[in-house]
C-alpha cells in the first residue's frame, strides 16, 4: 500500500516533487522516492505491507517502462508463476513488482489481469512518450489529477493536498462545489470541489501522450454467473464467497486487524476473519459519556463470539473541534458525514496498537440493500415517481432548507446553473434498467466511490493503516449486482441473503438488532454547552458568512436558534455540514491570516 503520484508532459522541480511527497508522507511513512526524466515524473511514498525489505518503486524494466503503484494486488503470486514463464525474472515477491512485466506483455490491457485494489502509474519511454493510469473496478484507491488541455499537461496524485502542492494546480473552489456537496454530502463522480481538479472514475484506463493528449476509457466489468432464485442457496454462496475473499485478504507480511462496529457488516467479517488470522484484535470505537446509539455492547459480543482481543477505543467530544480541522485537511474537500471524525479517531489508535493493516465490512449496505431510501424506493408503487424522494435522502440538507440558506446571488447561479441533484434525477429517470438495477448501479458506481471509499481511504492512510474490503472483491460484487430484488430487499427486511448468510455465525442480538448507523450522535453533541456548538458558532459566525457571500447569516442563525430550543436530526445535520464546508475553506482556499475566528491548526 501506498500513495502515487506524478506530472506528465509537464513541469514540476525537484522541490516541487518533495513537496508533494512530504504532503502524503502519512500514507506511506515507510519509503520517499521519485524517479523523472525530460517532461516526465513519478512518485511514491510507501507503507511496507507485502515483502517488508522488497518492493522499492519506481518499479522498472529496463531503462524504458517506469511504474509506481498504490494498492494491493491479491493475486501477484498467480501472475508471477505465468510471466515467469514467458521469461520474466523478479528480484522481489512484492505484489507490485509484477505490473511491470504485465505491462510489457500486454500494454494497456495490463489492468484487466489485476485482482485488488490500486491505482497504477506506467511511463512508457520505448518511442513516443506515453503515460498511462489505472484505477481498479470499484474505486478503492482514488487518484486526482489536472490536465491542462490547452498546454497538454497532466499532474496527478493519491491525495488532495498533494495534488495541490504542484504549483501549476490551483485551489480555486468550485462555483457550484457548496450546492453540490449539500446535495449529496460530497461532490459525484468525478468532481472535487476545486477548480480544474478530477478523480478518476472506477474502471479507468487512462492514455497520455504529447501528440494525442489525454483520453480516458472505462473498462467493461465482466458478466456475473446466473443469479441463484432461492433464498438459502443465494445465501450460502455468498457466504462461500465472503469466507474465500476474507480468508484471502488476511494474507500480509504484517498483522492484520478488524474493525467491528456491532452491526450485521463488520461482525460478519471479523467472524470470518478470525477463522484465519490467529489471536484477531478487533476495533470499536465509542464517545466518552452517555449518548445514543452507543454499539460497544454489540461488539464486544462479536469479540467474545469470534475469541478476538477487543479494544474499546472512547474518544472525548470535548476533542471533536481540535481534530475537525485535521479530519477535513486529510479528505481534501468536504464530506459532510459526521463518521469522518469517529474513522479519523478509529484509524489512529488502530496505528498505535501497532497495526498497519484493517479489514472492515464497508460497502455491504451498496451491495445489499441496506440503505432506508433503497427499501423505500422499492416500495414506492409501480408506475410512481420514485426518483425525486431518492435523490433528497442522499442529501445533507434537503432542497428547500439549502435553498432558503443560499444568498440571493448563489441562490440565482445555482438556479440558472442548475443543480447537482437535478442532473442525478434527469439520469435515474433516463434508465431503462429495473428499478433494483438502476438503484444498485447508482450506489455502487458514483456514491461508493465518492463519498464512501474515499472517506475510508484518506482517514485511514492518514495514520498509516491500510483498509481492506471484502465486500468490494470483484466476485461479491458481481454477485450482488445479479441478485434478484426480492433477495434483498422483502417486505420489512433489507439485506435479506446477507442477514441469511450470517445467520449461525453472529449472535443473536446483532441479528435482531434493528439498524442504526455507524456515526456521530451529532444531535445530542450539537447543543449549547457542548464544544461542538461552541466550534460551530464560530465557525459561522455572521462576517465570516457575509465575506464568503454564499450564506445568508440570518437563515443560518436560525438554525441554530432551532437546534438550541428544538435539537434535531435536520437542522444539526444542516450545521455540521456548513461548519464543515467553512472549515474546508480556512484550510484551502482562505489566505492565512484574512479570516476571522480562531481556526485548529493542521499537523501532517
Amino acid at each position: 500500500m501506498c500513495r502515487i503520484f506524478g506530472h506528465f508532459d509537464a513541469l514540476a522541480t525537484p522541490h516541487e516533487l518533495r513537496s508533494v511527497a512530504a504532503a502524503q508522507r502519512h500514507g506511506g511513512p515507510d519509503a520517499q522516492t521519485h524517479a523523472y526524466g525530460a517532461g516526465w515524473a513519478l512518485g511514491n511514498n510507501r507503507l511496507a505491507i507485502m515483502d517488508l525489505d522488497g518492493g522499492d518503486q519506481p518499479y522498472t524494466l529496463g531503462e524504458d517502462i517506469v511504474v509506481v503503484f498504490n494498492g494491493e494486488i491479491y493475486n501477484h503470486d498467480e501472475l508471477r508463476q505465468k510471466l515467469s514463464a514467458r521469461g520474466h525474472t523478479f528480484k522481489d515477491t512484492c505484489d507490485g513488482s509484477v505490473i511491470p512485466a504485465l505491462y510489457a506483455e500486454y500494454g494497456a490491457a495490463f489492468p484487466e489481469y489485476l485482482d485488488g485494489m490500486y491505482s497504477v502509474a506506467v511511463v512508457d519511454l520505448r518511442g513516443e512518450p506515453t503515460l498511462y493510469l489505472a484505477t481498479d473496478e470499484v474505486g478503492m484507491k482514488p487518484l486526482y489529477y489536472h490536465w491542462d488541455a490547452a498546454r497538454r499537461h497532466l499532474y496527478f496524485a493519491s491525495e488532495l493536498p498533494a495534488l495541490l502542492s504542484f504549483r501549476n494546480v490551483g485551489a480555486t473552489p468550485a462555483e457550484a462545489g457548496l450546492d453540490a456537496y449539500l446535495a449529496t454530502k460530497t461532490p459525484f463522480g468525478e468532481q472535487t470541489m476545486f477548480e480544474g481538479v478530477k478523480v478518476l472514475p472506477p474502471a479507468a484506463t487512462v492514455r497520455v501522450t504529447r501528440a494525442g493528449g489525454m483520453h480516458v476509457t472505462i473498462r467493461p466489468t465482466t458478466g456475473a454467473r446466473a443469479p441463484h432464485c432461492a433464498e438459502p442457496e443465494a445465501a450460502e454462496h455468498v457466504r462461500s464467497l465472503l469466507r474465500t475473499e476474507v480468508h484471502r485478504l488476511t494474507e500480509a507480511d504484517v498483522p492484520v486487524s478488524a474493525i467491528t462496529s456491532g452491526g450485521l457488516d463488520s461482525s460478519l467479517v471479523t467472524v470470518l476473519a478470525a477463522e484465519k488470522v490467529r489471536d484477531l484484535h478487533s476495533f470499536n470505537i465509542a464517545y466518552t459519556g452517555t449518548w445514543p446509539s452507543d454499539e460497544r455492547a454489540f461488539a464486544r459480543e462479536v469479540a467474545e463470539r469470534a475469541g478476538t482481543t477487543h479494544h474499546q477505543v472512547e474518544i472525548d467530544p470535548a476533542t471533536f473541534p481540535s481534530l475537525l480541522a485535521d479530519v477535513v485537511w486529510h479528505l481534501g474537500q468536504p464530506n459532510a458525514d459526521p463518521i469522518t471524525l469517529s474513522t479519523y479517531a478509529l484509524f489512529d489508535a488502530v496505528r498505535d496498537a501497532g497495526f498497519k493493516v484493517a479489514i472492515t465490512g464497508d460497502a455491504a449496505d451498496e451491495l445489499f440493500g441496506g440503505y432506508d431510501r433503497l427499501k423505500k424506493a422499492m416500495d414506492a408503487p409501480f408506475g410512481t415517481d420514485w426518483v425525486p424522494d431518492y435523490v433528497e435522502a442522499l442529501a445533507a440538507v434537503p432542497r428547500n432548507l439549502r435553498e432558503s440558506l443560499y444568498s440571493s446571488e448563489y441562490l440565482g447561479f445555482v438556479t440558472a446553473a442548475g443543480s447537482a441533484a437535478e442532473e442525478i434525477t434527469e439520469r435515474l429517470r433516463a434508465s431503462t434498467a429495473d428499478r433494483m438495477t438502476t438503484l444498485t448501479e447508482f450506489e455502487i458506481g458514483e456514491r461508493l466511490p465518492a463519498y464512501h471509499l474515499r472517506r475510508v481511504d484518506h482517514l485511514s492512510m492518514s495514520a498509516s493503516v491500510e483498509v481492506r474490503l471484502p465486500f468490494c472483491q470483484p466476485s461479491v460484487v458481481r454477485y450482488a449486482r445479479s441478485l434478484k430484488a426480492d433477495l434483498k430487499i422483502d417486505g420489512t427486511r433489507r439485506k435479506k441473503v446477507l442477514y441469511a448468510a450470517a445467520d449461525g455465525l453472529l449472535p443473536e442480538s446483532v441479528l435482531n438488532r434493528p439498524k442504526q448507523p455507524f456515526t456521530l450522535p451529532i444531535t445530542a453533541m450539537l447543543q449549547p454547552g457542548q464544544a461542538l456548538f461552541d466550534h460551530a458558532r464560530d465557525l459561522l459566525a455572521e462576517d465570516r458568512l457575509r465575506r464568503g457571500g454564499k450564506l445568508n447569516p440570518r437563515k443560518v442563525e436560525e438554525l441554530f436558534r432551532v437546534q438550541a430550543e428544538s435539537p434535531n436530526d435536520r437542522a444539526s445535520l444542516a450545521i455540521w455540514s456548513l461548519m464543515v464546508h467553512e472549515l474546508w475553506l480556512d484550510q484551502f482556499c482562505s489566505p492565512a491570516g484574512t479570516v476571522a475566528g480562531s481556526v485548529p491548526g493542521v499537523t501532517v
